[in-house]
């Protein structure tokens, strides 16, 4: 496969699964990053997100071999600027055991009906086959970004923006 093609939403092999933001932090606008070369996909996301995308693919490692090697911490860095194709919703993680590869699916946010379904079936999806060593670096860098943000206030633990902080509890 050369490049990322628009119109085909799964990618067999990626170069680098990322996460990066745009923006100061209070202010940051996360982004997962999906590169095949010069080419690459970003999708919108929420901070929560990222650190549950982490967490659940720490969770699926556990389970799995040691993974030997990991990419460079500098092979992680998002591209910049990001071309947002869509703003996350629904997130899909799994894992092939035959191809020993972690299955990452990002799902457009579309409009839910009363019960919670989809008015839209035709959201754009990616889905992103990882190796083990991949999303390992992944859960890495992504704690790390989640992390880099707003300090919290020793007291009430709400994030301190760079401007100062009201806290309740120093009346």
């Amino acid at each position: 496969m050369s490049g990322l093609d628009p119109d085909d939403t799964s990618y067999d092999s990626v170069d680098v699964f990322t996460t990066g933001t745009i923006g100061r932090p209070g202010q940051r606008t996360f982004y997962l990053q999906v590169r095949v070369g010069a080419d690459h996909v970003d999708v919108k996301c929420e901070k929560v997100q990222v650190a549950a995308m982490a967490e659940h693919l720490r969770n699926v490692l556990q389970d799995l071999p040691p993974v030997r090697d990991r990419p460079l911490p500098g092979a992680l860095d998002m591209t910049s600027p990001p071309h947002e194709r869509f703003v996350l919703g629904q997130i899909g993680l799994g894992y092939d055991p035959r191809a020993d590869q972690v299955v990452v699916q990002l799902e457009e946010l579309g409009e839910l009906d009363e019960e919670g379904d989809p008015i839209d079936d035709d959201l754009d999806r990616v889905r992103v086959h990882l190796s083990r060593e991949q999303a390992a670096a992944f859960c890495d860098h992504a704690e790390s970004v989640v992390a880099s943000g707003r300090p919290d206030c020793r007291w009430c633990s709400r994030p301190i923006d760079p401007d100062g902080h009201p806290c309740a509890r120093m009346n």
